[in-house]
C-alpha cells in the first residue's frame, strides 16, 4: 500500500553526544523520507548510528541539528503535551520485548490504553480485537514468562498497536528470535501493514530481514546514509561498499581471488530458471568456476544470485561477460568482493 506523502521526512540530522573527554557524533547529515503505508528497512552493523536514529524518530533523543517531520509536525516546534500525541502515533517494538512481567498479555495491552484515559471495559475490549490480530486469542490470561519468545513479540506487537498508531518503529525487532519465528513475526508485520496501512519502519543488522519484508531501504555506514532505494534495485545494483558488503554473501573478500576476475550475475523472476550458464559455456567454449549461488524471495519478486570466477585469459572473460549482458542480465565484476 503506496501514496505519494511522505509520513516522515528527515532533513540535514545531526546527533552529537557529549562526553567529558570528547564528542562522539552518532549520527552525520541524515536525510531521510519514508513514504505513508511504507515497509522501511534501515539497515547497518552495530555502531553504524541506526538506534540512534530510531530514537531521534521520536524524540527520545532531540537531535543536535536538523528536522524532523512526522504526518507534517516538525517535531522540534512542539511541547511536551503535543510531543506525547505525536508519540503515541508511533508504536515501538524492541529487541527485547519490554513487556511487565507481573501483568498478563491482556493487562501488557492495556497498560497504554489506560495510561492515555480510557475506561478498562474498553481497554480489554481493545485488547481482545488486539490479541486475535496477532493470533494469541487463547493466551490473553498468560504472562509473560508462560510465553515463547516469538509469543512476547506477539504481545509487544499488539500492545504497540493499542493506540491506533500511523507508524511502527521497530527496533532490532527480531534478532533476539530463531529464523523459523523471525519469520512468522515478519509476516505478521507485512500483514499488519497491508491489512492496517500502517507505516512500518524497521531498524536492523541483518539483510535477510529486510529482503524479506521491506520495500525500500536506508543503509547507514559510519553515522551517515551511504544509499537508499527500493530493496530490489540495491540489491540488484549496490553502488556502495557499504551495500555490497551487506548483498554480497557473507561480505568478505577471499584473498587468494585478489587479481583475478570475478562477476555477479542477478535473475530477476523468470530468468532464474533459465540455462544461461550452462548455454554461456557452449557458446563461450570456456569453463567458469561458481563460487557461489542463492535464490531470495524480495517483495513477493524471486530474485537469484551467482558469483562466477571467469577463466584467466581476460579476453575470454571479457567473451563471457558480453554474452551474459546480451542475455538482459545484470552482470557486474566485483574483484573478488565475494563470499
Amino acid at each position: 500500500m503506496h501514496t505519494k506523502n511522505n509520513i516522515i521526512e528527515i532533513k540535514s540530522l545531526t546527533k552529537i553526544f557529549y562526553t567529558k573527554e570528547r564528542e562522539v557524533k552518532a549520527l552525520e547529515n541524515i536525510d531521510l523520507s519514508i513514504g505513508e503505508g511504507a515497509v522501511y528497512g534501515i539497515i547497518g552493523m552495530s555502531g553504524a548510528g541506526k538506534s540512534t536514529l530510531v530514537r531521534c524518530i521520536n524524540y527520545i533523543e532531540r537531535p543536535t541539528s536538523g528536522t524532523i517531520v512526522v504526518d507534517g509536525k516538525d517535531l522540534s516546534r512542539l511541547n511536551e503535551r503535543e510531543l506525547r500525541e505525536v508519540r503515541r502515533s508511533m508504536g515501538m517494538i524492541f529487541q527485547q520485548f519490554n513487556l511487565l512481567m507481573q501483568r498478563t498479555a491482556e493487562e501488557n495491552i492495556t497498560f497504554p490504553l489506560e495510561v492515555s484515559g480510557m475506561k478498562k471495559n474498553e481497554a480489554r475490549m481493545r485488547a481482545k480485537e488486539l490479541l486475535e490480530i496477532v493470533g494469541l486469542s487463547d493466551k490473553a490470561a498468560a504472562y509473560p514468562s508462560q510465553l515463547s519468545g516469538g509469543q512476547k513479540q506477539r504481545v509487544a506487537i499488539a500492545r504497540a498497536l493499542a493506540t491506533n498508531p500511523k507508524v511502527l518503529l521497530c527496533d532490532e525487532a527480531t534478532s533476539a528470535l530463531d529464523p523459523s519465528t523471525t519469520k512468522s513475526i515478519l509476516e505478521l508485520l507485512r500483514d499488519i501493514n497491508k491489512r492496517l496501512g500502517i507505516t512500518i519502519v524497521i531498524i536492523t543488522h541483518e539483510m535477510s530481514v529486510i529482503e524479506q519484508i521491506c520495500t525500500h531501504v536506508a543503509i547507514i555506514d559510519e553515522s551517515g546514509i551511504a544509499e537508499t532505494g527500493a530493496v530490489s534495485e540495491v540489491f540488484s545494483h549496490p553502488k556502495t561498499a557499504a551495500a555490497q558488503r551487506l548483498v554480497f554473501p557473507d561480505g568478505k573478500r577471499i584473498s587468494q581471488l585478489i587479481g583475478r576476475r570475478c562477476c555477479r550475475i542477478v535473475f530477476e523472476g523468470s530468468s532464474s530458471f533459465d540455462p544461461v550458464i550452462s548455454r554461456m559455456i557452449l557458446e563461450c567454449k570456456a569453463q567458469v568456476n561458481i563460487l557461489f549461488a542463492d535464490m531470495k524471495d524480495i517483495d513477493g519478486k524471486a530474485f537469484g544470485q551467482l558469483v562466477l570466477q571467469l577463466p584467466r585469459e581476460d579476453e575470454v572473460s571479457d567473451r563471457i561477460i558480453r554474452y551474459l549482458q546480451s542475455q538482459d542480465l545484470s552482470v557486474e565484476e566485483v574483484n573478488g568482493y565475494v563470499g
